[in-house]
């Protein structure tokens, strides 16, 4: 969650258990200079895929891939990747590009996580917290530098920007821009480089830590957990420049071996040929001097291959030796950084457990009229902690103990609208109803009961709830999906489908008494 800057009025109506506080919430653009904040959808569904399936998405693909081979694999309507490689260009980076088609249900960042952080395991030996590690990174790299196009076109062979567009580049904040508009970017620095493979020095750079510094916990665990992946890529780049500098040792021998037979070779030929100069008819002295002189030239030849082998090789332990270097000094400088970050962390937990707060909902989306739920400092208004939960319905939600019950969700392909109990601490959802709610229903309470409209096999009607979303009762009669309701001492007033007004009990909510008084009402 993000802290806020903005002080913002409070207009706040509190009753024992209910109230309803509404601020426009400004949209979060994914620009270099802003934090990013994914906004995931924390509704119900009408079906879960279990953990094995979402991850199996990403491993189907990864098992695919042929890490020296360009290739696309998956199904273009819902998730593909283009492997993106190509040896002739140098300089810049190869790339996987994964896409995430139209018809694709993924809607939250946890699983699309799930699915980068499978692939990488499967594609490239990645264990599964390392890969867990990189997958946060890749989705945060891939937000900040949304839409930038030149950015990748300045770092990424053409072989990978030719499959990107301006507009769908990199990875969209609402989950709802996901479906056939993201082009993820997985940079690779070596594709046969093991934990080499993505080049976390480009998924970590300035503009991406500084954005995940922007979330209360600075992200300090995921972070150190990039360091710990860092000092290994260093470890191991050392130990591969000191084996890869031993060889340039052994080749370098042998190129000044190859060099001293070169050497004696061509004396060999200089001196046949005086012969052959000095005895003009005489066949076996130019016949001699013709053979010395290839000899010379092969050996020449020879000496020349090794010495440009023995200079590759050089090079190549040095590059090594720089990646180790580099490798080291950021992780060091980043465990600086980190270990300065956790003391501004705390100390800001310490400053928030002093302060007075108190819950309340704003706006989420205007347009649509949704809600999430908030704490905040009420001395100055600001926000301390927002709910990943953006849809609450009717701008209502209610205390139930230590949670708090409000109507949730969509009307979506896997998303439906339930009621919902939002834990006061970790501000998400803990409890579903298993009754689907009306779109456009309301949520009164009465005391320790709570009413809304449900689907009951394709009709509308009132159900009574508990304070642990437990289903009490229904009305056996049918009312308009967006029926008010409201309690009197009499009982319940709804209005049915045919528009009449009904009063229904409160014990077991049949109709005490309708009257046709609703028909020419507007």
């Amino acid at each position: 969650m993000k802290k806020s800057a903005s002080l913002f009025i409070i207009s706040l109506l509190i009753s024992a258990f209910s109230f309803a506080l509404e601020v426009d919430e400004p949209e979060l653009k994914s620009i270099t200079n802003e934090p990013i904040e994914f906004i995931s959808y924390n509704g119900p569904h009408k079906v879960i895929d279990s953990l094995a399936a979402i991850k199996g998405i990403g491993s189907g693909l990864g098992k695919l891939i042929v890490p020296s081979q360009p290739s696309q694999i998956g199904d273009k309507n819902k998730y593909y990747v283009i492997h993106a490689v190509d040896e002739k260009e140098t300089g810049k980076l190869d790339a996987d590009i994964l896409f995430i088609g139209k018809n694709a249900t993924v809607d939250h960042i946890k699983n699309l996580r799930r699915i980068i952080s499978a692939y990488l395991s499967a594609a490239y030996g990645y264990s599964e917290k390392d890969a867990d590690t990189l997958a946060v990174f890749i989705t945060v790299y891939n937000a900040v530098y949304r839409g930038n196009l030149s950015t990748f076109e300045a770092k990424y062979k053409k072989a990978v920007t030719k499959n990107l567009s301006a507009e769908n580049c990199g990875l969209a904040l609402n989950y709802k821009d996901w479906p056939g508009k993201s082009e993820i970017i997985i940079p690779l620095y070596n594709v046969n480089g093991g934990l080499s493979t993505v080049d976390t020095t480009v998924i970590s750079d300035s503009t991406v830590v500084d954005s995940m510094k922007e979330d209360d916990d600075k992200n300090v665990d995921t972070r150190k957990d990039l360091v710990d992946i860092k000092e290994r890529e260093a470890e191991d780049a050392n130990k591969k420049a000191q084996e890869t500098g031993k060889k340039a040792e052994d080749k370098q021998k042998e190129a000044n071996n190859k060099k001293k037979e070169a050497d004696n070779a061509k004396k060999d030929a200089e001196q046949a040929k005086k012969d052959a100069e000095q005895n003009p008819s005489d066949k076996d002295a130019q016949k001699k001097a013709e053979d010395t002189q290839k000899v010379a030239e092969q050996k020449q030849a020879e000496a020349d291959q090794v010495q440009k082998e023995a200079d590759e090789t050089k090079k190549e332990a040095e590059k090594q030796q720089q990646v180790a270097e580099q490798k080291q000094n950021e992780a060091e400088n980043e465990r600086k950084e980190i270990a300065k970050d956790q003391q501004d962390v705390q100390k800001a937990q310490q400053e928030q457990a002093k302060m007075a707060a108190a819950y309340g909902i704003i706006l989420s989306d205007e347009a649509q009229m949704l809600s999430r739920l908030v704490k905040f400092n009420t001395a100055n208004g600001d926000i301390i902690k927002r709910s990943p939960v953006t849809e609450i319905r009717n701008r209502t939600i209610y205390k139930a103990g230590n949670e708090y019950m409000a109507i949730a969700g969509h009307n979506g392909e896997n998303a439906v609208i339930k009621l919902v109990l939002i834990s006061e601490d970790t501000m998400e959802i803990t409890t579903e109803s298993n009754e689907t709610v009306a779109e456009n229903s309301v949520l009164v309470q009465d005391g320790s009961d709570y009413y809304c409209v449900v689907d009951d096999n394709g009709r509308w009607v009132v159900a009574k709830f508990n304070a642990k979303l437990e289903l009490q009762k229904k009305s056996p009669v049918s009312v308009t999906s967006s029926t008010p309701i409201t309690i009197t001492d009499a009982g319940i007033v709804v209005t049915s489908t045919g528009r009449q007004l009904i009063l229904l009990s409160k014990s077991d909510l049949t109709a005490i008494t309708a009257q046709n008084n609703l028909g020419n009402e507007k």
